[in-house]
């Protein structure tokens, strides 16, 4: 390997297995949470300055823009898989072209979207059933909030490919950095300067030009010698890359789309359920962030371990992870259950009754059952990890299919109501844990 290991870089190969894989981990959790603190920072401020209609408007837009950039990290997350591989195998011509490859593509992909989403801006609205009242609202947020897909774009790849050489540092700091930014610019434009949605959605995309565009000249400056740009295109690698990164980022496409979905079913129950969906949802997601980036963290020790052909280790590391993911999600449903009503009134006023008491049956719900999404991150990461995403993608669509199917045929035609929509996602998620582990133990082998 020609190029250096800083001190931020944890080999994931070599030490202690459970140290190096927290150590890994928890910058990448942080990290996600901070990247989650963009929208939730609107929620609150729209929340709390602007007024409920506002916050439904944001919290809809939210569930919209995380479905259509989850293309674009899906495409980053199966390239750092590969990444990985090829830095556990010590091979870095591989990895250059690997780089090469997948910036083009991932690029193009990026560029397509920017066609789509804009013309189509309005179809989009009127497809998740967004009521009247709030359209306007949600139409000025969406169409500011899109321009941002090109910085997550820069983001997430140039942060993937330092985590699948052992830095998930530096990918932290400038997602630091653009948080306090994004929290800063929301009291300007909408506190101090009046203006509402769209100043918060100006905030947010500021916000992320810095993190985009800061990574990627850390790492083009910090590792010259992974960037070239200019080369012969192979064909065989051209492939690969597409196979994995079409995978996992239908993967993720598919879970966000089932995610819209149910946006669009909350929504037909008026702008007071999708209020409190919209506040539940940001502590939902807050909750088992941790347990997803852990999954994520094992999915790049899974990957280096592969290329570095030590297929014991990444036995022993499973183990590991399964018992870390389940302790703490065990701990975090016990947060959840007691602190519901506590963590709602941090994004709604106290009086606001209806949208407090739906959103704490919600997340009472959800967090009964985190043990059941832990290990489907974890199931996510292992098949991506040995480069069979299209288990992952498999998993995915049992469980959100079954979310999907469970909540329009109960919600709508039962005294269930929106109870049903609360109820199919851990179902979903138990299902897909059964499929999973039964292939895991049945079929598949480490290659």
């Amino acid at each position: 390997m020609e190029t250096k290991k800083t001190n931020r870089n944890i080999n994931l190969t070599e030490g202690k297995i459970l140290k190096n894989l927290l150590l890994f981990a928890l910058p990448m959790m942080a990290g996600n949470f901070l990247q989650q603190i963009y929208n939730i920072t609107d929620t609150l401020i729209i929340g709390r300055f602007v007024g409920t209609k506002a916050l439904a408007a944001v919290g809809s837009a939210y569930t919209l823009m995380t479905f259509l950039t989850s293309l674009i990290i899906g495409l980053c997350m199966g390239s750092g898989a590969l990444f990985s591989k090829w830095y556990g195998a010590g091979n870095l011509e591989e990895l250059r072209q690997d780089i090469r490859l997948s910036f083009y593509f991932i690029g193009t992909v990026t560029i397509l979207l920017y066609l789509i989403v804009y013309p189509g801006t309005n179809w989009i609205l009127h497809l998740i059933s967004v009521p009247d009242d709030i359209y306007h609202l949600m139409h000025i947020y969406v169409k500011i909030i899109f321009i941002g897909i090109g910085f997550t774009f820069l983001y997430n790849f140039f942060a993937y490919l330092l985590r699948s050489i052992g830095n998930s540092i530096v990918p932290l700091y400038f997602l630091a950095i653009s948080s306090i930014m994004n929290t800063a610019l929301d009291l300007y434009f909408v506190v101090s300067l009046k203006q509402g949605v769209s100043g918060a959605a100006a905030a947010t995309i500021i916000s992320q030009g810095f993190a985009g565009f800061g990574i990627t000249i850390y790492t083009i400056w910090k590792h010259p010698g992974f960037i070239k740009l200019h080369g012969k295109i192979q064909k065989d690698r051209l492939k690969d890359i597409i196979k994995i990164d079409i995978f996992t980022g239908i993967q993720q496409s598919v879970m966000n789309f089932g995610i819209l979905m149910i946006q669009g079913l909350v929504n037909s129950f008026g702008s007071q359920i999708m209020a409190s969906f919209a506040a539940a949802v940001k502590i939902d997601t807050l909750a088992y962030m941790p347990a997803q980036e852990f999954g994520n963290a094992y999915s790049l020790f899974v990957s280096q371990n592969l290329g570095a052909k030590k297929k014991e280790r990444i036995q022993e590391g499973t183990k590991i992870s399964v018992f870390v993911s389940v302790i703490f999600c065990l701990i975090i449903s016990a947060i959840i259950w007691t602190f519901s009503e506590q963590f709602m009134c941090m994004f709604v006023d106290a009086k606001e009754s209806v949208i407090i008491s739906e959103g704490i049956n919600y997340l009472r719900i959800e967090g009964s059952f985190y043990f059941g999404i832990g290990c489907l991150f974890l199931l996510y990461g292992y098949y991506r990890g040995i480069q069979k995403a299209e288990m992952s993608l498999v998993l995915t669509i049992i469980s959100l299919g079954t979310r999907v199917l469970l909540s329009y045929l109960l919600a709508p035609n039962t005294s269930l109501g929106v109870m049903a929509i609360w109820w199919s996602i851990p179902i979903g998620w138990i299902l897909a844990d059964i499929v999973g582990i039964l292939y895991f133990r049945i079929i598949s082998l480490i290659p």
